[in-house]
Parts: structure tokens; sequence; C-alpha cells
């Protein structure tokens, strides 16, 4: 009997990692296989990005951009018409977006619920190139925002149906570096960041203005 206990316990385990292996992970699978997702090469990609230091220092800016600028400016119903305080928000994202000429930024537009779905799509872009334009009037170059995005009424902050100005906005995010900066090549993200920093202060966003009414989309 003490001879077949190996054996009957080498015969559980191996019963264990069979069933195991029907609800997660086979345990003979490959080194890595759970990093590569199908996604060819993203591996590889995250790992340059973040041993040359491109990963942590746009993540740490992107942090920055977030509490000393309001990124994001709302909307009237149904319309993507700037108001004097949108103006004044993207403003303060132009003066912040100068100082750091190596980083492209990307502006997201999104309606409330109200509306067919392919009509907030259409409304989301244009309140997206609103906001894109006016900063290129600030003297942006339109080559550093990388893109402008619309996800229409797809991802709300508030969840309702009903007419929401919190959810009528644009996002202004940080996306990454330029790469033909000189600074960039050399990897010099660390002076990248914390070039100019002179304020360590976190600036309250502002407040949202009251809801609109009309027809259309929102």
């Amino acid at each position: 009997m003490t001879r077949m206990l190996p054996k009957l316990l080498a015969a559980s385990a191996l019963l264990a990692l069979t069933a195991c292996g029907e609800t997660s992970t086979s345990w003979d699978r490959e080194l890595g296989s759970e990093v590569d997702k199908g996604q060819f090469g993203n591996a590889t990609m995250n790992n340059t990005l973040i041993q040359t230091g491109e990963m942590s220092y746009t993540v740490a800016l992107a942090e920055r951009f977030a509490a000393e600028v309001p990124d994001t400016i709302n909307f009237a119903f149904n319309s993507s018409e700037l108001s004097d305080e949108a103006r004044a928000i993207l403003q303060k994202q132009a003066n912040f977006i100068r100082q750091f000429p190596e980083v492209r930024f990307r502006v997201f537009g999104h309606t409330d619920k109200v509306g067919s779905n392919g009509y907030n799509q259409r409304l989301g872009l244009r309140r997206a190139k609103a906001a894109v334009a006016y900063l290129t009037s600030l003297g942006i170059s339109r080559s550093r925002l990388e893109a402008v995005v619309s996800y229409g009424e797809t991802r709300p902050l508030i969840a309702t149906n009903e007419a929401e100005v919190r959810n009528r906005r644009t996002v202004t995010e940080v996306s990454g570096f330029v790469k033909s900066h000189p600074l960039v090549l050399n990897g010099k993200y660390a002076a990248i960041i914390w070039r100019d920093y002179v304020q360590s202060g976190v600036r309250p966003h502002d407040g949202n203005a009251a809801d609109g009414e009309g027809n259309g989309g929102g």
C-alpha cells in the first residue's frame, strides 16, 4: 500500500490539473501565451515603451494635464456651438499644450441619449471638430491633435435617457509623443514632462452649465 501512495497522489494531481485546464489557463501552455492575446507585437511594443520611459512619462503628463487644466467642455442641447465658458476652458488647454511641443493630444466628442445613434455620432464629431478648430485658432498645430473621435451617446457620464448636460461634452486627453521631435528621439522624456513645472497645486474643474432644451440629438 505504501508503494502505491505516490502513484495515487500523482494521479490525483493530474486529474486536478486536467479539471483546472477546463476552466482556466492550461498549465502546460507556452510562456507568454497570456501576454499575447492574438494582437501580434503588442507585448514587445509595451515593453519597449516602458523600458525607454515613454509609457510612464505619457501617463505622468496625462495625469498632470487632468490635474492642472479642465479637460472637458459642455454644450447646449443639440448644439456644437462653443459657449464663452467652453472657449475659456479651451484657452487654458491651449496654454498647457503650448508648453509641450513634443506631445500629441486627442479630442473625444460625446452626446446625451436623446436622438438616434447615427445622429448623435455625427453630433459628437461636430463637437470634437469645433473644439479642435478653436484650439488651432489659438495657435496649436492641427498635426498635434492626433485624432478627432466621436463616441456619440455610447459613453455617458450619467446613465439617463433624458437630456443631460454632463453627457454633452468633449474631452481632451494626452495621446502620446511626436516621434519626429529631437528631444523624443534622444529619449529625454523626463525633461519633457518636468520642464517648466513650477506649480504643484490641483486646479478644480469648472462646474457644469444648466441643461438646454431643443430638438434633434443630445
